[in-house]
This record gives C-alpha cells, sequence and structure tokens, in this order.
C-alpha cells in the first residue's frame, strides 16, 4: 500500500460514514470468509441500510446485498476524490460504454489471445500419440434505435438501459454489407452504475425457478417485480403467473421455432436463424445475458445462426443451453456465445453443446475456435474439453508402418477434430504433454489421463446430424 493509499485508509465506528465506491471486508454469505469488497450502491429502506458488494477478485455473480452487520468497519478504503480505485486488487477495467452518454470518439476493443503458441516447429513426431484471434477492432455505432425485445409491447426500453455501443440494433433487419469481425464484443464497461448490479430478482422458466447472474437490459417496467415469467418454447416473458397462463393458452410451440437438425434419445438440437425468428432470437439473447457477463448484447440478430438444445418429455421439448454462431466469420470462430442454463449444469450437457459446435466445424470441412474472451466456467468446459478429445485421438492413434509407437502430427490432430492449431498447442502446454527430445516434441500419455476419459459419458453422435453447410457469401450477393 503506497502512501496516497495510507492517507484514504480510515478506521471508523459505524457504517454510517460509508459511501460508494469505499472497499472494507465483508463477510460473505454461506461462510466465515470476510474478502475485501467494494460498495457498488446503498440503500435506505425503514431506517436500516442495505449494500450491494463487489467482492474483489470474485466474479459479479456472487455480488449481493448484505445488512451493516456483514461489514468490517475497522478497516475502510474511501474513494479517492479523482474517482480512481483505492489500494487493493481489483479486476481490470474494460472498454466502457456509457448507458445513457455517447463517446466522443470510437474506442477500440480488444480481445484476449486464443492462447499461447510454441515457438518452434510443433508438426513433428509424436510419442503416445501425438504432439485470438488478433487485435479486433471495432467502431462503435450509436445512431441505431433500440425497441423492446418483447415484439407485443410497443414501449421502447429507455436508453440508459438499451445503449451499449452497436451491440443494440433496432427490431428491423439491418443489412450487413461485409461479415462482422466478432460475434459479440468485449463486455461493455461496467464503471455505470446500472450495469454494475443485478436487476433481476428471479425468473420463472418451465419448472426452474433461476436466480440470474448479472444484469440484464429488461424493460423498466419487469425490472421492480419479485419474478418475471419466462415462456419456455417461445421465450417471451410476462410480469405475472396469470399473465403466463394466458399467454401459454395462446402460443402454440412445443419447441424452439426452426428446423430440428439433430436427435438422439431425449437430446434435439433446433436451429434458428436469427433473421427469419427474430423475435425468438433476440429473447434468447436476452434470457442469456442474465448468466453471461463478458459478452454485450446484440439485438441485430439478422448475421447468427441459433442452435438451440433441449431435453424432450411429454410437455415438449425444454432448453437446456444454447450456442450463437456467425453466419460469416472473418475470424473462423464457430461459436459467438455459448450458455448451458443453470439447472442443467454440471451433467455434462456444456461439453456437449461444445462437441456439437465442433461437428458443425467437420461438416463445413473447416477448423474452428469459440469466440474470445471465454466467461470462466466457460473456459474450463473448453479446456476439459479439448484435452478429452485430443487425447482420444493420441490414445486411439495407431503405429504406421515399422514404428513400434504411433506417429501423428499437429496438423492431423487438428483435421480429425476440427480444433484449431492454436487450441492444440495450448492445450498440449496445459496438459504438461510436450517435452523436447533431440530436437522433436515428443508426448506421453500416461494411465492418469486414461481416467480422466471415463468421465466423458454424453457424446454426439454424427450419424444422428442431418444438416447441410450454407454458403452465406453467396447468399448475401443475391439478397
Amino acid at each position: 500500500m503506497n502512501e496516497n493509499d495510507e492517507e484514504l485508509t480510515t478506521f471508523c465506528d459505524s457504517a454510517a460514514s460509508l459511501v460508494e465506491g469505499c472497499r472494507l471486508p465483508v463477510r460473505m454469505q454461506g461462510g466465515d470468509d470476510w474478502p475485501l469488497a467494494e460498495i457498488i450502491s446503498i440503500k435506505e429502506s425503514r431506517g436500516q441500510r442495505g449494500y450491494y458488494v463487489h467482492y474483489v477478485d470474485f466474479n459479479k455473480r456472487l455480488d449481493e446485498w448484505v445488512g451493516e452487520s456483514w461489514l468490517d468497519t475497522r478497516k475502510v478504503q474511501f474513494p479517492r476524490r479523482d474517482g480512481a480505485p483505492t489500494g487493493g486488487t481489483t479486476t481490470p477495467k474494460k472498454t466502457h460504454i456509457g448507458s445513457g452518454g455517447m463517446p466522443s470518439e470510437p474506442r477500440q476493443l480488444v480481445s484476449r489471445p486464443a492462447s499461447p503458441t510454441l515457438t518452434h516447429d510443433t508438426s513433428s513426431l509424436v510419442n503416445g500419440g501425438a504432439v485470438l484471434a488478433a487485435a479486433l477492432q471495432k467502431k462503435m455505432n450509436r445512431k441505431r434505435k433500440a425497441n423492446s425485445l418483447d415484439i407485443e409491447v410497443a414501449e421502447p426500453i429507455p436508453a440508459a438501459e438499451s445503449e451499449t455501443g452497436d451491440t443494440i440494433a433496432s427490431g428491423a433487419a439491418t443489412p450487413t454489407a461485409r461479415p462482422r469481425q466478432s460475434g459479440s464484443l468485449v463486455a461493455h464497461g461496467h464503471d455505470d452504475l446500472v450495469t454494475r448490479m443485478k436487476n433481476i430478482e428471479m425468473i420463472e422458466l418451465g419448472r426452474h425457478r433461476i436466480r440470474p447472474w448479472y444484469f440484464a437490459p429488461y424493460p423498466q417496467e419487469m425490472v421492480n417485480l419479485p419474478c418475471i415469467y419466462i415462456c419456455e418454447f417461445c421465450l417471451k416473458y410476462r410480469k405475472s403467473k396469470k399473465c403466463l397462463e394466458r399467454h401459454l393458452i395462446k402460443c402454440k410451440l412445443k419447441h424452439p421455432p426452426g428446423n430440428e437438425i439433430y436427435r438422439k434419445g431425449s437430446i434435439s438440437f433446433f436451429e434458428i436463424d436469427g433473421r427469419k425468428n427474430k423475435c425468438y432470437a433476440q429473447n434468447l439473447c436476452l434470457l442469456a445475458k442474465l448468466f453471461l457477463d463478458h459478452k454485450t448484447l446484440y439485438y441485430d440478430t439478422d448475421p447468427f445462426l441459433f442452435y438451440v438444445m433441449t431435453e424432450f418429455d411429454s410437455r415438449g421439448f425444454h432448453i437446456v443451453g444454447y450456442f450463437s454462431k456467425e453466419k460469416e466469420s472473418t475470424e473462423d470462430y464457430n461459436v459467438a456465445c455459448i450458455l448451458t442454463l443453470p439447472p442443467y449444469q454440471r451433467k455434462g450437457y456444456g461439453k456437449l453443446l461444445i462437441e456439437f459446435s465442433y461437428e458443425l466445424s467437420k461438416f463445413e470441412g473447416k477448423t474452428g475456435s469459440p469466440e474470445k474472451p471465454l466467461s470462466d466456467l466457460g473456459l474450463l468446459s473448453y479446456r476439459s474439453y479439448w484435452a478429452q478429445t485430443i487425447l482420444d485421438i493420441l490414445m486411439h492413434s495407431k503405429p504406421v508402418g515399422d514404428n513400434e509407437k504411433p506417429i501423428i502430427t499437429i496438423n492431423e490432430i487438428c483435421e480429425l477434430t476440427s480444433i484449431k492449431k492454436e487450441d492444440v498447442i495450448s492445450t498440449l502446454q496445459n496438459l504438461n504433454l510436450i517435452n523436447y527430445y533431440k530436437g522433436q516434441y515428443i508426448i506421453s500419455v500416461n494411465r492418469q489421463h486414461e481416467k480422466a476419459m471415463e468421465k466423458r459419458m454424453l457424446r454426439i453422435d454424427p450419424k444422428c446430424l442431418h444438416w447441410t453447410p450454407k454458403d452465406w457469401s453467396k447468399r448475401a450477393k443475391c439478397v
């Protein structure tokens, strides 16, 4: 802590002097830990103060309201006069996009690299198996009008909730002259109070009641409700249970709109064109934003395809998760956003979504990679999927010619899996499988790696995928 920080560190007898921006130890609910937290907002009700806090160095989904008894006011770091954060480690600032005002100049948005790469030639022999994209720059288009996502409601979303750079477009189709460089932007700036706080208390989706993790720009009239009721088939949102019941009488959908391109057992995948099914695609993005903080939203869904995974029962096809994909990606991204809804997490569905995205890439004859940055949970899922998929290739490789041990190259692994080369290399590095021996990179797979393969139960069966890739560049020229 430097001298300036020492001047700002104060001992307090009560919480009455606390203001927004203060940092102090706060007891995290559900445990006895007292991590450093920043006060985002203060609310007073019936003579008692509530504090909305963000735990420094923790994911934002843990942010919560706490009472005075949860605060350790013995050591408080007050905000500086210039508005800069006080001492302590904090999450790096992302590009700031104000909620209401407009920046005087377009700002640069940069994605982090896909993965580290080796400095030597890695297409050499492998023993026991086998051995971001560049900076992203965009101009922000602030001239579009942001309309309500619910087509049945004509009232527009207030500007303070809808202005997030070029991520919000009008409900009408916006022609795209050329492929976008990225399917989603780096997360919008969290410096404004509106987007830093969760604004939805609860949602009801089918049989599940789910507590959201992050801010999502639902219309203002929905924000103060104790629960938002969402139709699990068309994803339209309603203010009350009774309104939802009336909607369900009229709603004819029992599955996502679009083509069913995969079915095995109770699992189905539907392909939804963001241009043909705009209302559904917009509502899907809005729902997903409740659980994705590392991406901003596109309300102009025309350039995207959405692949929705469902579970089937007697009542219909229930949404489990989805991923979106640009029709034309200049960076060879095969996923823009990906999400498994919380009730279905930790069941293997996340890797099933990832595997499906790579099966589509195989059908296209391409290698692909997810758009960066990934969320913390998304990164874990991808690393696990890459590791298991590559290990499967390594352990089932066969000897060539007179060699006693299998021989395979990095490029061959990419061709077999459709995983991009840099992701293959970074995975091998993370597994500590690469050893440099006599001018070659050698990989050894042991029993510990074989045990990791046994955990993966759900798999995509390519025989059940009925899908033909489309050349969207030619279609755009025809239009």
